[in-house]
C-alpha cells in the first residue's frame, strides 16, 4: 500500500494546515469544503503561511509556488474517488464524522485509507461506520500544523497493520514525527493536556490567582514554554470543553469533569484567540 494522492475534508485551521504540509512535501492534494468562501480563505491562509516559510528560508519561492499549485479545490466529495488517503478535519461531532465516512465508503476505492484528525473521539466508533473498518485510522495533527512536529497515529481496534504502516510512512514523508497509540478517549496528548488546562481554569474559578500569575508560575516553575491558560486560548476553549466532555463521558470518571468556568466562557463566546477574548484579550 503506497500513498501518493491525498484528499483533505474541511478548509478550517487544521484542514488548510494539513493540505499545506502534504502539498509542500510533493503530494497532489484535493481540499474539499461545502463552502467556496471557506476554500478561498484557506488558500489565502496557506499563501501567507508559505510566504512566512520562504522568509525564514525553510522553502524557496519556487517551492512555495509549486506547493500551492498542487492543491485543487472541490465543494463535493466526488474527487476523493481518486485519492489514496483521505483526511477529514471537520467539526468534532461523532454523528457528522460517521456521516462523512459513510459517504466516502460509497465514493472511494475499498483500499483508500480514511483518516480522522479527531482530537478525542474514539477511532473504533468511527471505524465501525465504515463497511471496510480496517482502513480507518487516526492522524491527529497539532496546531499550527506546518510548525508542530508530532502526528499522533491512532489505531482503531479494527485498523489493519498495512494501513498503520502506510500512514506512518506518509507521516515521515511530510517531515513529521509519527507516534502510535492504541485507541482511547483523548489518546495520549489530550488525555494529559486537557485536564491540565481544565485544572488551571478551576484555579481561576476558585480565585486562587490571576490567569497571568497562573501561567507565569507554570512557565517559571515547570519550564513550560506557554502557560496552560494561554494554551487553552490558542487551542480554543470550545475545543478544550469538547475534549473534557469526551473524556468525562467516555471514562465515566469525575476527575475529567469540565470546570464550570470553562462552560461559562464557552457559553459566553469567549473562546480564546479566534474570538478575540478568552483568558486574555486578542486583536481580531
Amino acid at each position: 500500500m503506497k500513498i501518493e494522492t491525498v484528499g483533505v475534508i474541511g478548509a478550517g485551521t487544521m484542514g488548510n494546515g494539513i493540505a499545506q504540509v502534504f502539498a509542500a512535501a510533493g503530494f497532489p492534494v484535493v481540499m474539499q469544503d461545502l463552502s467556496q468562501e471557506a476554500l478561498d480563505r484557506a488558500r489565502a491562509t496557506m499563501q501567507g503561511s508559505l510566504a512566512r516559510q520562504v522568509k525564514k528560508g525553510v522553502l524557496t519561492e519556487a517551492e512555495a509556488d509549486s506547493a500551492l499549485a498542487r492543491i485543487t479545490q472541490a465543494t463535493t466529495l466526488d474527487p476523493m474517488a481518486d485519492c489514496d488517503l483521505v483526511v477529514e478535519a471537520i467539526v468534532e461531532r461523532l454523528e457528522v464524522k460517521t456521516g462523512v465516512i459513510g459517504q466516502l465508503d460509497a465514493i472511494c476505492r475499498k483500499d483508500t485509507v480514511l483518516a480522522s484528525n479527531t482530537s478525542s473521539i474514539s477511532l473504533t466508533q468511527l471505524a465501525a461506520a465504515s463497511t471496510h473498518p480496517g482502513r480507518v485510522i487516526g492522524m491527529h495533527f497539532f496546531n499550527p500544523v506546518p510548525v508542530m512536529q508530532l502526528v499522533e497515529i491512532i489505531r482503531a481496534l479494527q485498523t489493519t497493520d498495512e494501513v498503520a504502516a502506510a500512514v506512518t510512512e506518509a507521516t515521515l514523508a511530510i517531515g513529521k514525527t509519527p507516534r502510535v497509540s492504541k485507541d482511547s478517549y483523548g489518546f495520549i496528548v489530550n488525555r494529559l493536556l486537557a485536564p491540565l488546562i481544565n485544572e488551571a481554569i478551576n484555579c481561576v474559578y476558585e480565585g486562587l490567582a490571576t490567569p497571568e500569575d497562573i501561567d507565569s508560575m507554570m512557565k517559571l516553575g515547570a519550564n513550560h514554554p506557554m502557560g496552560p491558560l494561554a494554551l487553552g486560548d490558542l487551542i480554543g476553549l470550545d475545543v478544550v470543553l469538547n475534549i473534557m466532555e469526551t473524556l468525562y463521558s467516555g471514562f465515566d470518571d469525575p476527575k475529567y469533569r469540565p470546570s464550570p468556568l470553562l462552560k461559562q466562557m464557552v457559553h459566553a463566546g469567549y473562546l480564546g484567540r479566534k474570538s478575540g477574548r478568552g483568558f486574555a484579550h486578542y486583536a481580531t
